[in-house]
């Protein structure tokens, strides 16, 4: 009970601090990338911590796996550089005795990783992109910030504001430029301009005091008109929807389709808790550490095996997708094989004297 008891504190303990700086990073990647494409006019300002909050959600198997598997490699771990896996080895535990402890602490977990794998993160990815089209959808109006150009959301004009709207709904030294299909060149500076809606819904920019000009550039032919007030209609887009992703379709609508990218994408998301359990458990032999060698090595060869059972899972599930495999092999073989070499990797920690190294 003491020997239990103790690894159930300490994997917690691991956990909690392991998944902290896991999702710290997550986090400082989705907003750095958000954060580059709010810059560049592509994802509003306002939308970035809905975008962020979508994205971490998507990804929270992903981390809860790596927390999963770190936790229990960096506790075990320790207690071999501490010397106390001897002690409990000279006590008469077995390595195997691990095995029932870890499986305490990582079904739950494996549990909560599914949920997510199968419903969380395809319903953060549906979300993520219907916000990501509602916001493509919006008219050019919502796109004009206070000090930088933006530019229309079909190319063609370009707006800039210098002060933001006030109190009053105005705002100040406004300039826009607009390409025609002619070739033709308008630009439109102005004191002042504000938005205004008519019964009907229909919404006007309404500028107040500039001058237009129009022309084609390298020619000096061009059209000035001053003028007290100028209206232009806004052009409503509508909500274009877009054909889901596979990534983002529910697992029930999966199921029911069972086409070959279905089925793809079925392989990865009953993949994830399958990854999760086994990589708990290969944490196990992984963790032996000699005190006496560098204390870095057994979490390298984690990380290259963490890599591999992710590719692996991968390309497996891109092959399934492509009809070059069939489901159930698609999703078995990866694990099976890891299967067969985590016994390996207990075998050669149980055994006095491996069969590969015996002399008949």
């Amino acid at each position: 009970m003491i020997f239990r008891r103790a690894l159930q504190r300490e994997f917690a303990q691991t956990a909690a601090a392991v998944f902290v700086a896991l999702f710290a990073i997550l986090i400082s990647t989705v907003l750095i990338r958000l954060l580059g494409q709010a810059a560049g006019g592509r994802v509003p300002a306002d939308a970035v911590a809905a975008l962020i909050g979508f994205g971490a959600l998507a990804q929270l198997p992903t981390v809860l796996t790596l927390t999963l598997f770190i936790a229990i490699l960096v506790s075990l771990s320790r207690s071999y550089r501490d010397s106390e896996m001897v002690v409990w080895f000279a006590s008469g535990v077995p390595l195997t005795a691990w095995i029932r402890p870890v499986l305490m602490f990582a079904v739950p977990l494996v549990i909560v990783i599914g949920a997510g794998s199968l419903w969380l993160s395809p319903w953060s990815q549906l979300k993520s992109a219907e916000y990501r089209e509602r916001l493509d959808s919006r008219d050019d109006t919502h796109r004009v910030a206070p000090g930088v150009f933006r530019e229309s959301s079909g190319a063609q004009r370009v707006f800039f504001v210098e002060i933001g709207a006030g109190e009053d709904g105005r705002v100040r030294n406004v300039f826009v430029s607009e390409q025609t299909r002619s070739g033709e060149l308008v630009v439109i500076v102005s004191a002042e301009g504000y938005l205004r809606s008519d019964e009907e819904g229909r919404r006007y920019v309404v500028l107040d005091k500039g001058r237009r000009y129009d022309g084609k550039p390298g020619t000096p032919e061009y059209r000035v008109m001053e003028f007290e007030r100028y209206e232009v209609m806004v052009e409503q887009k509508q909500v274009i929807t877009q054909q889901a992703r596979v990534r983002a379709l529910p697992t029930e609508a999966l199921l029911a389709s069972a086409d070959k990218r279905s089925l793809g994408e079925l392989v990865g998301r009953f993949g994830m808790p399958l990854v999760a359990l086994l990589l708990a458990l290969m944490a196990i032999p992984l963790s032996f550490v000699n005190p006496r060698a560098g204390r870095a090595n057994n979490m390298l060869i984690a990380l290259l095996v963490y890599l591999l059972y992710s590719n692996a899972i991968s390309v497996f599930q891109s092959w399934v997708g492509q009809g070059k495999l069939g489901f159930v092999p698609g999703l078995l073989l990866p694990h099976l094989v890891v299967i067969g070499v985590l016994g390996l990797m207990f075998y050669k920690r149980l055994a006095v004297s491996p069969f590969w190294r015996r002399r008949t």
